[in-house]
């Protein structure tokens, strides 16, 4: 009994070395001085260690599956001509590099890293200088990009790429990363059943975010600040997007979020604060709108033509030079409970509900929609009267845009 306990001991032993793998160390004054000789002599499982230091070797061609761990945060520099990593292999690992000076190219998608047809990997914890694309995805499932730091310097659009990029993929979480000085911070094109948690998307030039033909992905916990707008959201469907922060977004045509033929999608607990427009929303249906915050916007919501069997309700409206302006037919969405911040009703049986409807539509709206220069007399008491004329006696604003449970305080969340 005891020889075939020592047995057993003896092959866990050596099964627990195949599974570790090798370690090979990478430096001077390691086994190997070069990334690329490490790759060669590694096997599938083996970890490959690289210590401080300048590299040029790039691009470094992942076909293993490996785990490549910078120690010290060594630099790979791409001389401005090349991408850094490419990863051909499924169950690859890459940590704790800096990435930098791919340059730019008007006839390739140069990047950071770059994940072509695998699965099963994790990118984490790096920092990407200066990349033309950050971390770019194609044709990739199940894989991670965590707690990496994308920091470009954005030029234009054309000779912009995006921070991470990801085109035909399905199952990625995108968790804690800061991205900021690119085209798009993030963007996704055909890519399915995602996770985007917790990122920061600031100071790119077009979209924080931007997602196309995309289904089944939610947004949860992320930042999108001072972008050309925040976040664009087209031609998908069954989009969660919660408690996210969309916030500094300004400019002639900036949006905290926009949505074009959006279908079956719940936007919750999400805050919208100094945006030029909170949320524009055009041919979006079956759209759950609950529990956000519109705070000192421009617009808080622009509805355009073909919106219908949306819900609005229990929201903060505060502070926004204007909370609501809609185009077309409205009857089949509901607008409910809302706290609207000048409504003037009163609550005779103090209920917490307003005992009169509250019509969020001021005539204002139209005047300055068909002539943007008016906004300048939006303190004005000309624009008071018209307001209070049409409020008495409503003739231009929709009738069916009306909060009949208007909420008499502002909801804590």
């Amino acid at each position: 009994m005891r020889r075939i306990t020592c047995l057993i001991l003896f092959i866990s032993f050596l099964w627990t070395d195949v599974v570790s793998g090798t370690k090979l160390h990478v430096g001077a004054g390691q086994p190997f001085a070069t990334i690329q000789a490490a790759m060669d002599e590694a096997r599938s499982g083996d970890q490959v260690i690289v210590h401080p230091g300048l590299y040029r070797e790039c691009p470094v061609v992942v076909n293993k599956s490996i785990t490549l761990t910078g120690y010290g945060m060594p630099v790979l520099d791409a001389l401005g001509e090349k991408e850094g990593i490419i990863i051909e292999a499924d169950s690859v690992t890459i940590e704790g590099f800096e990435i930098r000076n791919t340059g730019y190219s008007y006839i390739e998608d140069r990047a950071g890293i770059r994940i072509k047809r695998t699965k099963a990997f994790t990118i984490r914890n790096n920092r990407l200088i200066l990349t033309f694309f950050g971390i770019y995805l194609e044709h990739a499932k199940s894989g991670r990009v965590i707690n990496n730091a994308i920091l470009g310097k954005p030029l234009a659009e054309a000779n912009s790429g995006n921070g991470i990029h990801l085109w035909y993929c399905k199952d990625i979480d995108i968790v804690g990363n800061l991205i900021r000085g690119h085209r798009d911070g993030i963007y996704f094109e055909f890519a399915t059943q995602s996770r985007v948690r917790r990122n920061i998307s600031e100071q790119n030039l077009r979209y924080g975010l931007h997602f196309m033909f995309s289904n089944d992905d939610i947004y949860t916990g992320n930042t999108f600040r001072d972008n050309g707008a925040g976040v664009a959201v087209m031609f998908s469907s069954r989009i969660h997007m919660l408690n996210n922060l969309f916030h500094l977004n300004w400019g002639q045509a900036a949006y905290g979020l926009l949505l074009k033929e959006i279908y079956d999608a719940e936007i919750r607990e999400n805050v919208f604060q100094k945006n030029t427009v909170g949320i524009f929303t055009e041919g979006s249906n079956r759209i759950h709108y609950k529990d956000n915050d519109f705070l000192n916007n421009g617009w808080a919501v622009k509805v355009a033509g073909a919106c219908e069997k949306n819900d609005f309700i229990r929201n903060n409206f505060i502070g926004n030079s204007f909370d609501f302006a809609a185009v077309g037919n409205m009857e089949t969405n509901r607008i409910e409970e809302n706290f609207w911040g000048d409504y003037s009703g009163y609550d005779l049986d103090k209920n917490g509900i307003g005992d009169i409807p509250y019509r969020p539509i001021k005539l204002f709206n139209y005047v300055v929609d068909q002539t943007p220069e008016t906004i300048i007399l939006m303190r004005s008491l000309l624009v008071e009267i018209l307001n209070f004329s049409e409020k008495v006696s409503p003739v231009l604003t929709p009738a069916e845009v009306s909060d009949a449970m208007p909420n008499m305080h502002r909801y804590i969340r």
